[in-house]
């Protein structure tokens, strides 16, 4: 059973307790309204394990109202007395209930929830106890039969609740039986089917079942399984052995599961059809189609189905109906109502469902039944002349075999006197002459109360001018200063009366005197639009100014309007440089408490045209376009001129392009002098007297037709390139002007003095250069040069012929009179004879050098350009032989070399650096000394020493060289120095010693000058030219 319950609010309004606003509408004097019972959270169905830990059920409920509810529970249909067991408990709402019993406690709950305005019940909920038993322990006999004969093992499940499943075991756990064509377990009867007996059938065989809520498992006493030995069984016709019912009935939305199986020999085949169609197509067939399973069954999944079991002797079917219910659904529910006395109740509650759900009433939790008043149709209550005792709360119960579902409403009868509480004490009525007077009535009451008029403490007499409306207000027309004064509303009924008192006052009426007048402006122009007002003195009177028929903000205007109030009856506009989205209808609104009136007029703004329409390329050429385009809007001055403008891949944005003249009146042109094969976007930019405007929106991409090329290459020269060559180069002719598919170049040449042309043709595009190679050629032959162009429509222009000379080749001769001089222990000079001038001239040249005893491809290469002819080797070892050859180089490749030449780097420089440096400081010079650098015996000699010195702060230093290990440095400039000691041989410099840092006089003298005046003394050590701080 399924049941759900929609709740609404249900009140009893009483005269003491509440005031009414107005008709079918009351107000409570507490600060929360007070209401019946509305439930919040209702009881679901629980299943309890009888083996949980959790020794106590609770049941939820919960339900809103003012004065909040009070709960009782009924347990299948009797109210629960929580006296009569210490078990029973009410926590809030909720029923709880410790130690559960299944004899006692099992069946359906349901909560009920009261006030002092009436009781509703909640839906049902079902309690069940989950328990799996245990198998009984008596042996279970052996089943024999013959093999190829059929058999059905039992399983006997012991007591249970609520579902289980089914799987068997064989022989020993955990070694489960697998289902196919032959095996079947069935989840219906929880027996095993064996179609056709085999040998390797015999064996034990254990039931296992498994409880789906408390996942307890227990086994069956094994059954054993042997064959007879009294022969083999013949084959036979299928016998169905598990089927499903006759009638499956199966609420809607659930999965549908229809078991068939047969035994026989052959093996069955089971198959199945839907009598009255289709099986669905959603439908799966599962366990070698043994189970038709359903998913999400629908009320179109309804009727006959059929298993068929066949083989080679024969054929067995079952037929069964499946049918689908659903639970009841709501289409019309009932709402809260609030009638006065005397009046009518009819409500109707609609539920769907299969079966077609039934329907009950229930007032108060209780069954209401017809009476005098009270008329009941199935989903249909009506009430005659409600009164107070009907109040309270109403459910419809639309219930069917599967489920309950409730729809709640409250019934509130109203009485109240009547009140104007809603509505000011005293109201007050401002109208000019001649003007209609409109006083509304309408105190809250129940039952309507009566209303009558006066004015003053007068009663008012009715006529043509002076009448009272259907909803109970005055209305006065043509209205005179006679009619100000008081006038008084009562209201009366049977529980009391109210009255409102409302003040009339008749103004003289309001005229604008100026007002805004038509105007035509040009964009950048600046206006003022006057507005200026007559009113009643008394009143006063405000001014709004409007732009199509908007409240202008003029805040968010940029500045562009001014609102001007130099007196208290006019409020004039000003509008600053004017744009053309400031031309409309500008109206001035002015207003009294008494009347609105308002006046007014255009502002047209001329300026420049707006885009043209849509423009569209009817016809295009190699060269030509035309287009054609709809007129923009002119701003109020007529367009003079159109200009066209185009943009490709190779131009820099939007260009003019050549028309003939284009005037206002025209909506179509030619676009002329195009590139041909040229992918084009156009669009039309309008002129008039005050400007240009914005441009259209682009055409779309159009591309123009091909042409025979018209533009030759450029830069057309040559030269250089390999013996017996003739190279040709050229700036390549940009895409814009290949004027289509397939473009090359021809390459045209001939010697000097000779007539006939050979041409060749170079395919790509992007070439720029052309190499001719004939062993005849001699170097330096001057030939004329022209290149021309081709595409798929035909041959273009040659450009100019230039001379261009064959190359040269490379040199012929090697250097002469080379000469290599050692320098350091790292470098060699190597100096060189240039070859005699002629055909082959170098452009460089090549040194390639390598050490004794190794493979000149092993060695280093470096290389000189143009006229050089020594080079200075650097980065080589120190004391080694190198072998070093040079030869010459040009475009055309490289000449002989020149025979190898020897020479040996000196010895490495001393690896000691000079030692015990000491100074002495006279002035600004400085004595330095040192011990004599001793080189080893692979170091070259010592020749002298240097001596390096630099001011601090700076890169470059002085140097000052001596042969003895002392030297005076004199110290020109103040300042910090910093000195070192270097001994240098034929291998070049060797390692530097410690620097030393030395201070000038001049800079002795300021740097005592500051320390004397932060109070430190200094005291110079004789003889050592060093000064210590005390």
């Amino acid at each position: 059973m399924v049941a759900s319950t929609s709740v609404v609010k249900l009140f009893i309004l009483s005269k003491e307790a509440t005031v009414c606003l107005r008709l079918y509408s009351c107000y409570s004097f507490s600060e929360t309204p007070e209401s019946g019972p509305e439930f919040l959270q209702e009881p679901d169905d629980i299943v309890f394990a009888l083996d949980s830990k959790e020794r106590q059920v609770s049941m939820q409920c919960e339900a809103r109202g003012t004065p909040s509810p009070t709960y009782r529970w009924l347990h299948n249909g009797t109210e629960v007395d929580f006296s009569s067991d210490i078990r029973y408990s009410l926590m809030e709402g909720s029923f709880v209930i410790t130690n559960p019993n299944e004899s006692k406690d099992s069946g359906k709950y349901q909560c009920v929830a009261t006030n002092i305005f009436g009781t509703i019940i909640s839906k049902d909920a079902l309690l069940q106890f989950a328990y799996l038993g245990n198998f009984s322990g008596k042996a279970r006999g052996a089943v024999s039969v013959r093999e190829g004969q059929g058999v059905v093992l039992m399983c006997s499940p012991p007591d249970h609740s609520p579902e289980i499943t089914y799987s068997w075991v064989f022989n020993e756990f955990p070694s489960f039986v697998a289902e196919d064509s032959r095996r079947f377990i069935s989840q219906e009867t929880g027996n095993l089917y064996i179609s056709k007996v085999q040998p390797s059938d015999v064996g034990s065989y254990i039931c296992l079942v498994k409880n789906t809520v408390t996942n307890a498992k227990v086994l069956s006493p094994p059954t054993p399984l042997t064959l007879k030995t009294d022969g083999i069984m013949g084959e036979y016709e299928p016998k169905i052995e598990v089927h499903f019912p006759l009638t499956v009935t199966a609420a809607k939305g659930v999965t549908v599961k229809l078991e068939c199986f047969a035994l026989g020999n052959p093996v069955p085949t089971i198959t199945w059809r839907r009598l009255n169609g289709n099986i669905p197509s959603k439908a799966r067939l599962r366990k070698s189609q043994a189970v038709l399973e359903i998913p999400n069954v629908q009320l179109d999944d309804s009727g006959a189905y059929e298993c068929r079991a066949e083989n080679s002797r024969g054929k067995n079917t079952f037929r069964g109906q499946l049918q689908i219910y659903t639970y009841p659904r709501w289409i019309q529910m009932i709402n809260d109502t609030q009638l006065d006395s005397g009046e009518q109740l009819h409500w109707e509650c609609k539920a769907t469902g299969r079966p077609r759900p039934t329907y009950h009433w229930l007032r108060n939790g209780v069954p209401l039944v017809p009476q005098d008043r009270i008329e009941i149709v199935n989903g249909e209550v009506l009430i005659q002349n409600v009164r107070q005792a009907d109040a309270g709360m109403y459910q419809c119960k639309a219930e069917n075999k599967y489920g309950v579902i409730y729809s709640n409403a409250e019934l509130k009868i109203l009485a109240a006197a009547p009140s104007f509480q809603s509505s000011p004490a005293r109201n007050t009525v401002v109208v000019t002459v001649g003007k209609e007077i409109v006083i509304e009535c309408k105190p809250q009451a129940s039952p309507k109360p009566r209303i009558s008029w006066k004015k003053g403490d007068k009663s008012l007499q009715f006529n043509k001018r002076v009448s009272v409306l259907e909803n109970n207000s005055l209305r006065i027309i043509n209205s005179t200063k006679s009619d100000e004064g008081s006038y008084v509303c009562r209201g009366e009924n049977q529980f009391g009366s109210a009255e409102m008192t409302a003040s009339v006052w008749v103004k003289e009426p309001t005229r604008i005197e100026l007002s805004p007048a038509r105007m035509e402006v040009t964009v950048g122009e600046s206006v003022v639009l006057n507005c200026k007002a007559f009113h009643d003195p008394s009143l006063d009177v405000s001014f709004m100014w409007l732009l199509n028929g908007q409240p202008i903000n003029f805040q968010k205007e940029g500045g562009h309007f001014e609102y001007i109030r130099a007196q208290a009856s006019s409020a004039d506009l000003m509008i600053r440089n004017i744009l053309l989205k400031h031309a409309g209808k500008y109206g001035c609104r002015v207003q009294t408490i008494a009347d609105i009136l308002s006046s007014e007029a255009e502002l047209l703004v001329r300026g420049p045209p707006g885009p043209p329409g849509i423009v569209i390329v009817e016809e295009i050429t190699d060269t030509t376009a035309t287009l054609s385009w709809s007129r923009g809007v002119d701003n109020h001055s007529p367009i003079s001129a159109y200009n066209l403008q185009a943009r490709s891949p190779f131009s820099l944005g939007w260009q003019t392009v050549k028309t003939d003249p284009v005037t206002g009146d025209m909506e179509s042109a030619m676009a002329i002098e195009l590139n041909p094969w040229v992918e084009y976007e156009f669009r039309v930019v309008a002129s008039n007297g005050i400007g240009t405007g914005d441009p259209s929106v682009p055409s779309r991409i159009m591309r123009t037709n091909e042409a025979v090329p018209s533009v030759a290459p450029a830069n057309v020269s040559g030269g250089s390139g390999r013996r017996h060559e003739l190279v040709i180069t050229w700036e390549p002719v940009s895409e814009e002007f290949q004027n289509g598919e397939g473009f090359g170049y021809i390459v045209a040449f001939r010697a000097n003095g000779t007539r006939g042309w050979k041409e060749k043709m170079v395919t790509s595009a992007d070439a720029s250069k052309f190499i001719y190679r004939d062993e005849t050629v001699p170097p330096l032959t001057p030939f004329e040069v022209k290149v021309g162009v081709y595409n798929n429509k035909g041959d273009g222009p040659f450009s100019n012929i230039v001379t261009v000379y064959s190359a040269e080749g490379e040199p012929r001769e090697a250097p002469s009179e080379v000469k290599a001089v050692s320098i350091s222990a790292s470098e060699i000079l190597l100096q060189w004879k240039a070859p005699n001038p002629g055909p082959g001239r170098p452009q460089g040249y090549e040194v390639n050098f390598w050490k004794d005893m190794e493979q000149e491809e092993s060695g280093d290469k470096i290389k000189t350009l143009g006229n050089e002819t020594s080079v200075l080797l650097t980065g080589l070892e120190g004391n080694t032989l190198y072998h070093i050859t040079v030869k010459g180089y040009n475009s055309a490749g490289q000449g002989p070399a020149s025979t190898a030449v020897r020479a040996q780097t000196k010895k490495s420089p001393p690896s000691q650096a000079p030692g015990n440096l000491m100074w002495i400081q006279d002035g600004d010079h400085v004595s330095l000394g040192w011990e004599p650098v001793k080189p080893l015996d692979n170091e070259s000699d010592v020749i002298g020493y240097k001596v390096i010195f630099r001011q601090e702060g700076r890169t470059s230093s002085k140097v000052i060289e001596t042969s003895i290990p002392s030297a005076v440095v004199s110290l020109a400039e103040g300042g910090i120095y910093i000195i070192e000691v270097r001994a240098f041989s034929e291998g070049g410099e060797g390692t530097a010693s410690s620097q030393i840092r030395v201070l000038t006089s001049s800079a002795i003298v300021s740097v005592i000058l500051q320390w004397m005046a932060l109070g430190i003394v200094m005291y110079p050590t004789h003889g050592s030219g060093k000064m210590y701080l005390v």
